[in-house]
Parts: C-alpha cells; structure tokens; sequence
C-alpha cells in the first residue's frame, strides 16, 4: 500500500530526449514536442500540430496545424525543421547537445533555431554568426554520438 501511494507522489515528468539526432518526446516519438516547425514560420509564433496532420521524417513524427504546412514541410524538410535537429545552437556551439524549448525561438536568415534557455536564444540573437560558425564546425562530430 505505501509503495503504491509513493507511487502516485512521484510526478512524471516527459522531458525531450537529447540522445536522438532530432529532438523527440521518448514517450511520444513526436519531434519538438508536437510543435508545428512550419508555423513559427507562417503564424510566427508556436502553435501545436495536430494528430491529424502528422508526417514521419527523419525517424520521428512531426504533427502539424493543418495540410498546407504538413506539405510544406515534406516538400522542404531542411527549410522548415530546426536547425540542428532542434538543438540550442549555442549548446552546440560548445559541443554539447542540449534540447531547445519549442517556446524559446528564432528564426534567422530564413531558418528556425530553437534553444534550452531564453538567455541563449537572446545571446544568439546578439551576434548569430559568432555562435553558427562554431555550431556548424560542432554539429557533425556531434551527431556521431546522437542516436540515429
């Protein structure tokens, strides 16, 4: 009886994994949280897709608003998903892989970034290309130690 009422004290917590080359829920297999990616183009701001409009790539599922922007982003992956599969870029610019917050985002030279923390969206903001030059040189050798 305890160990069961313990169990029900402990709050479960779903946390993004960061062991995947993009950013999924380990439960759920939905990439950036069920975030739309193609939204934060389109509405620019994050607006959560829907179990109807869904689309595997990339070995997760990503879910969308609507069929346009599912369409939208099967047509252009590499536009519409985040860079650096969903990672802070300033993480990987130090070489490590820490999960972005769909809520804390930017999109720069026509491309969505998410980021762990709003102090590193702000910094990266400040000066892009300082981080994405040692993001870019980081992300491959990183990616080796990501699941695929």
């Amino acid at each position: 009886m305890i160990a069961l009422l313990a169990a029900f004290a402990v709050p479960v917590i779903c946390r993004a994994a960061t062991t995947e080359r993009v950013v999924a829920n380990r439960y759920t297999g939905l990439a950036i949280g069920g975030f739309d990616p193609v939204a934060y183009f389109t509405d620019a701001r994050p607006r959560l897709g829907v179990a109807d409009f869904e689309l595997s790539n990339d070995g997760v599922v990503w879910r969308f608003c609507n069929e346009g922007n599912r369409a939208s982003f099967a047509a252009y992956p590499n536009i519409y998903g985040p860079q650096f599969g969903g990672y802070d870029p300033v993480d990987v610019a130090r070489g490590v892989a820490y999960a972005g917050n769909p809520q804390f985002w930017l999109i720069s030279d026509k491309r969505l970034y998410l980021f762990g923390r709003e102090e590193s969206r702000d910094a990266f903001a400040a000066t892009p290309a300082k981080f994405l030059q040692e993001a870019r040189k980081r992300w491959r050798d990183l990616q080796e130690t990501l699941a695929r």
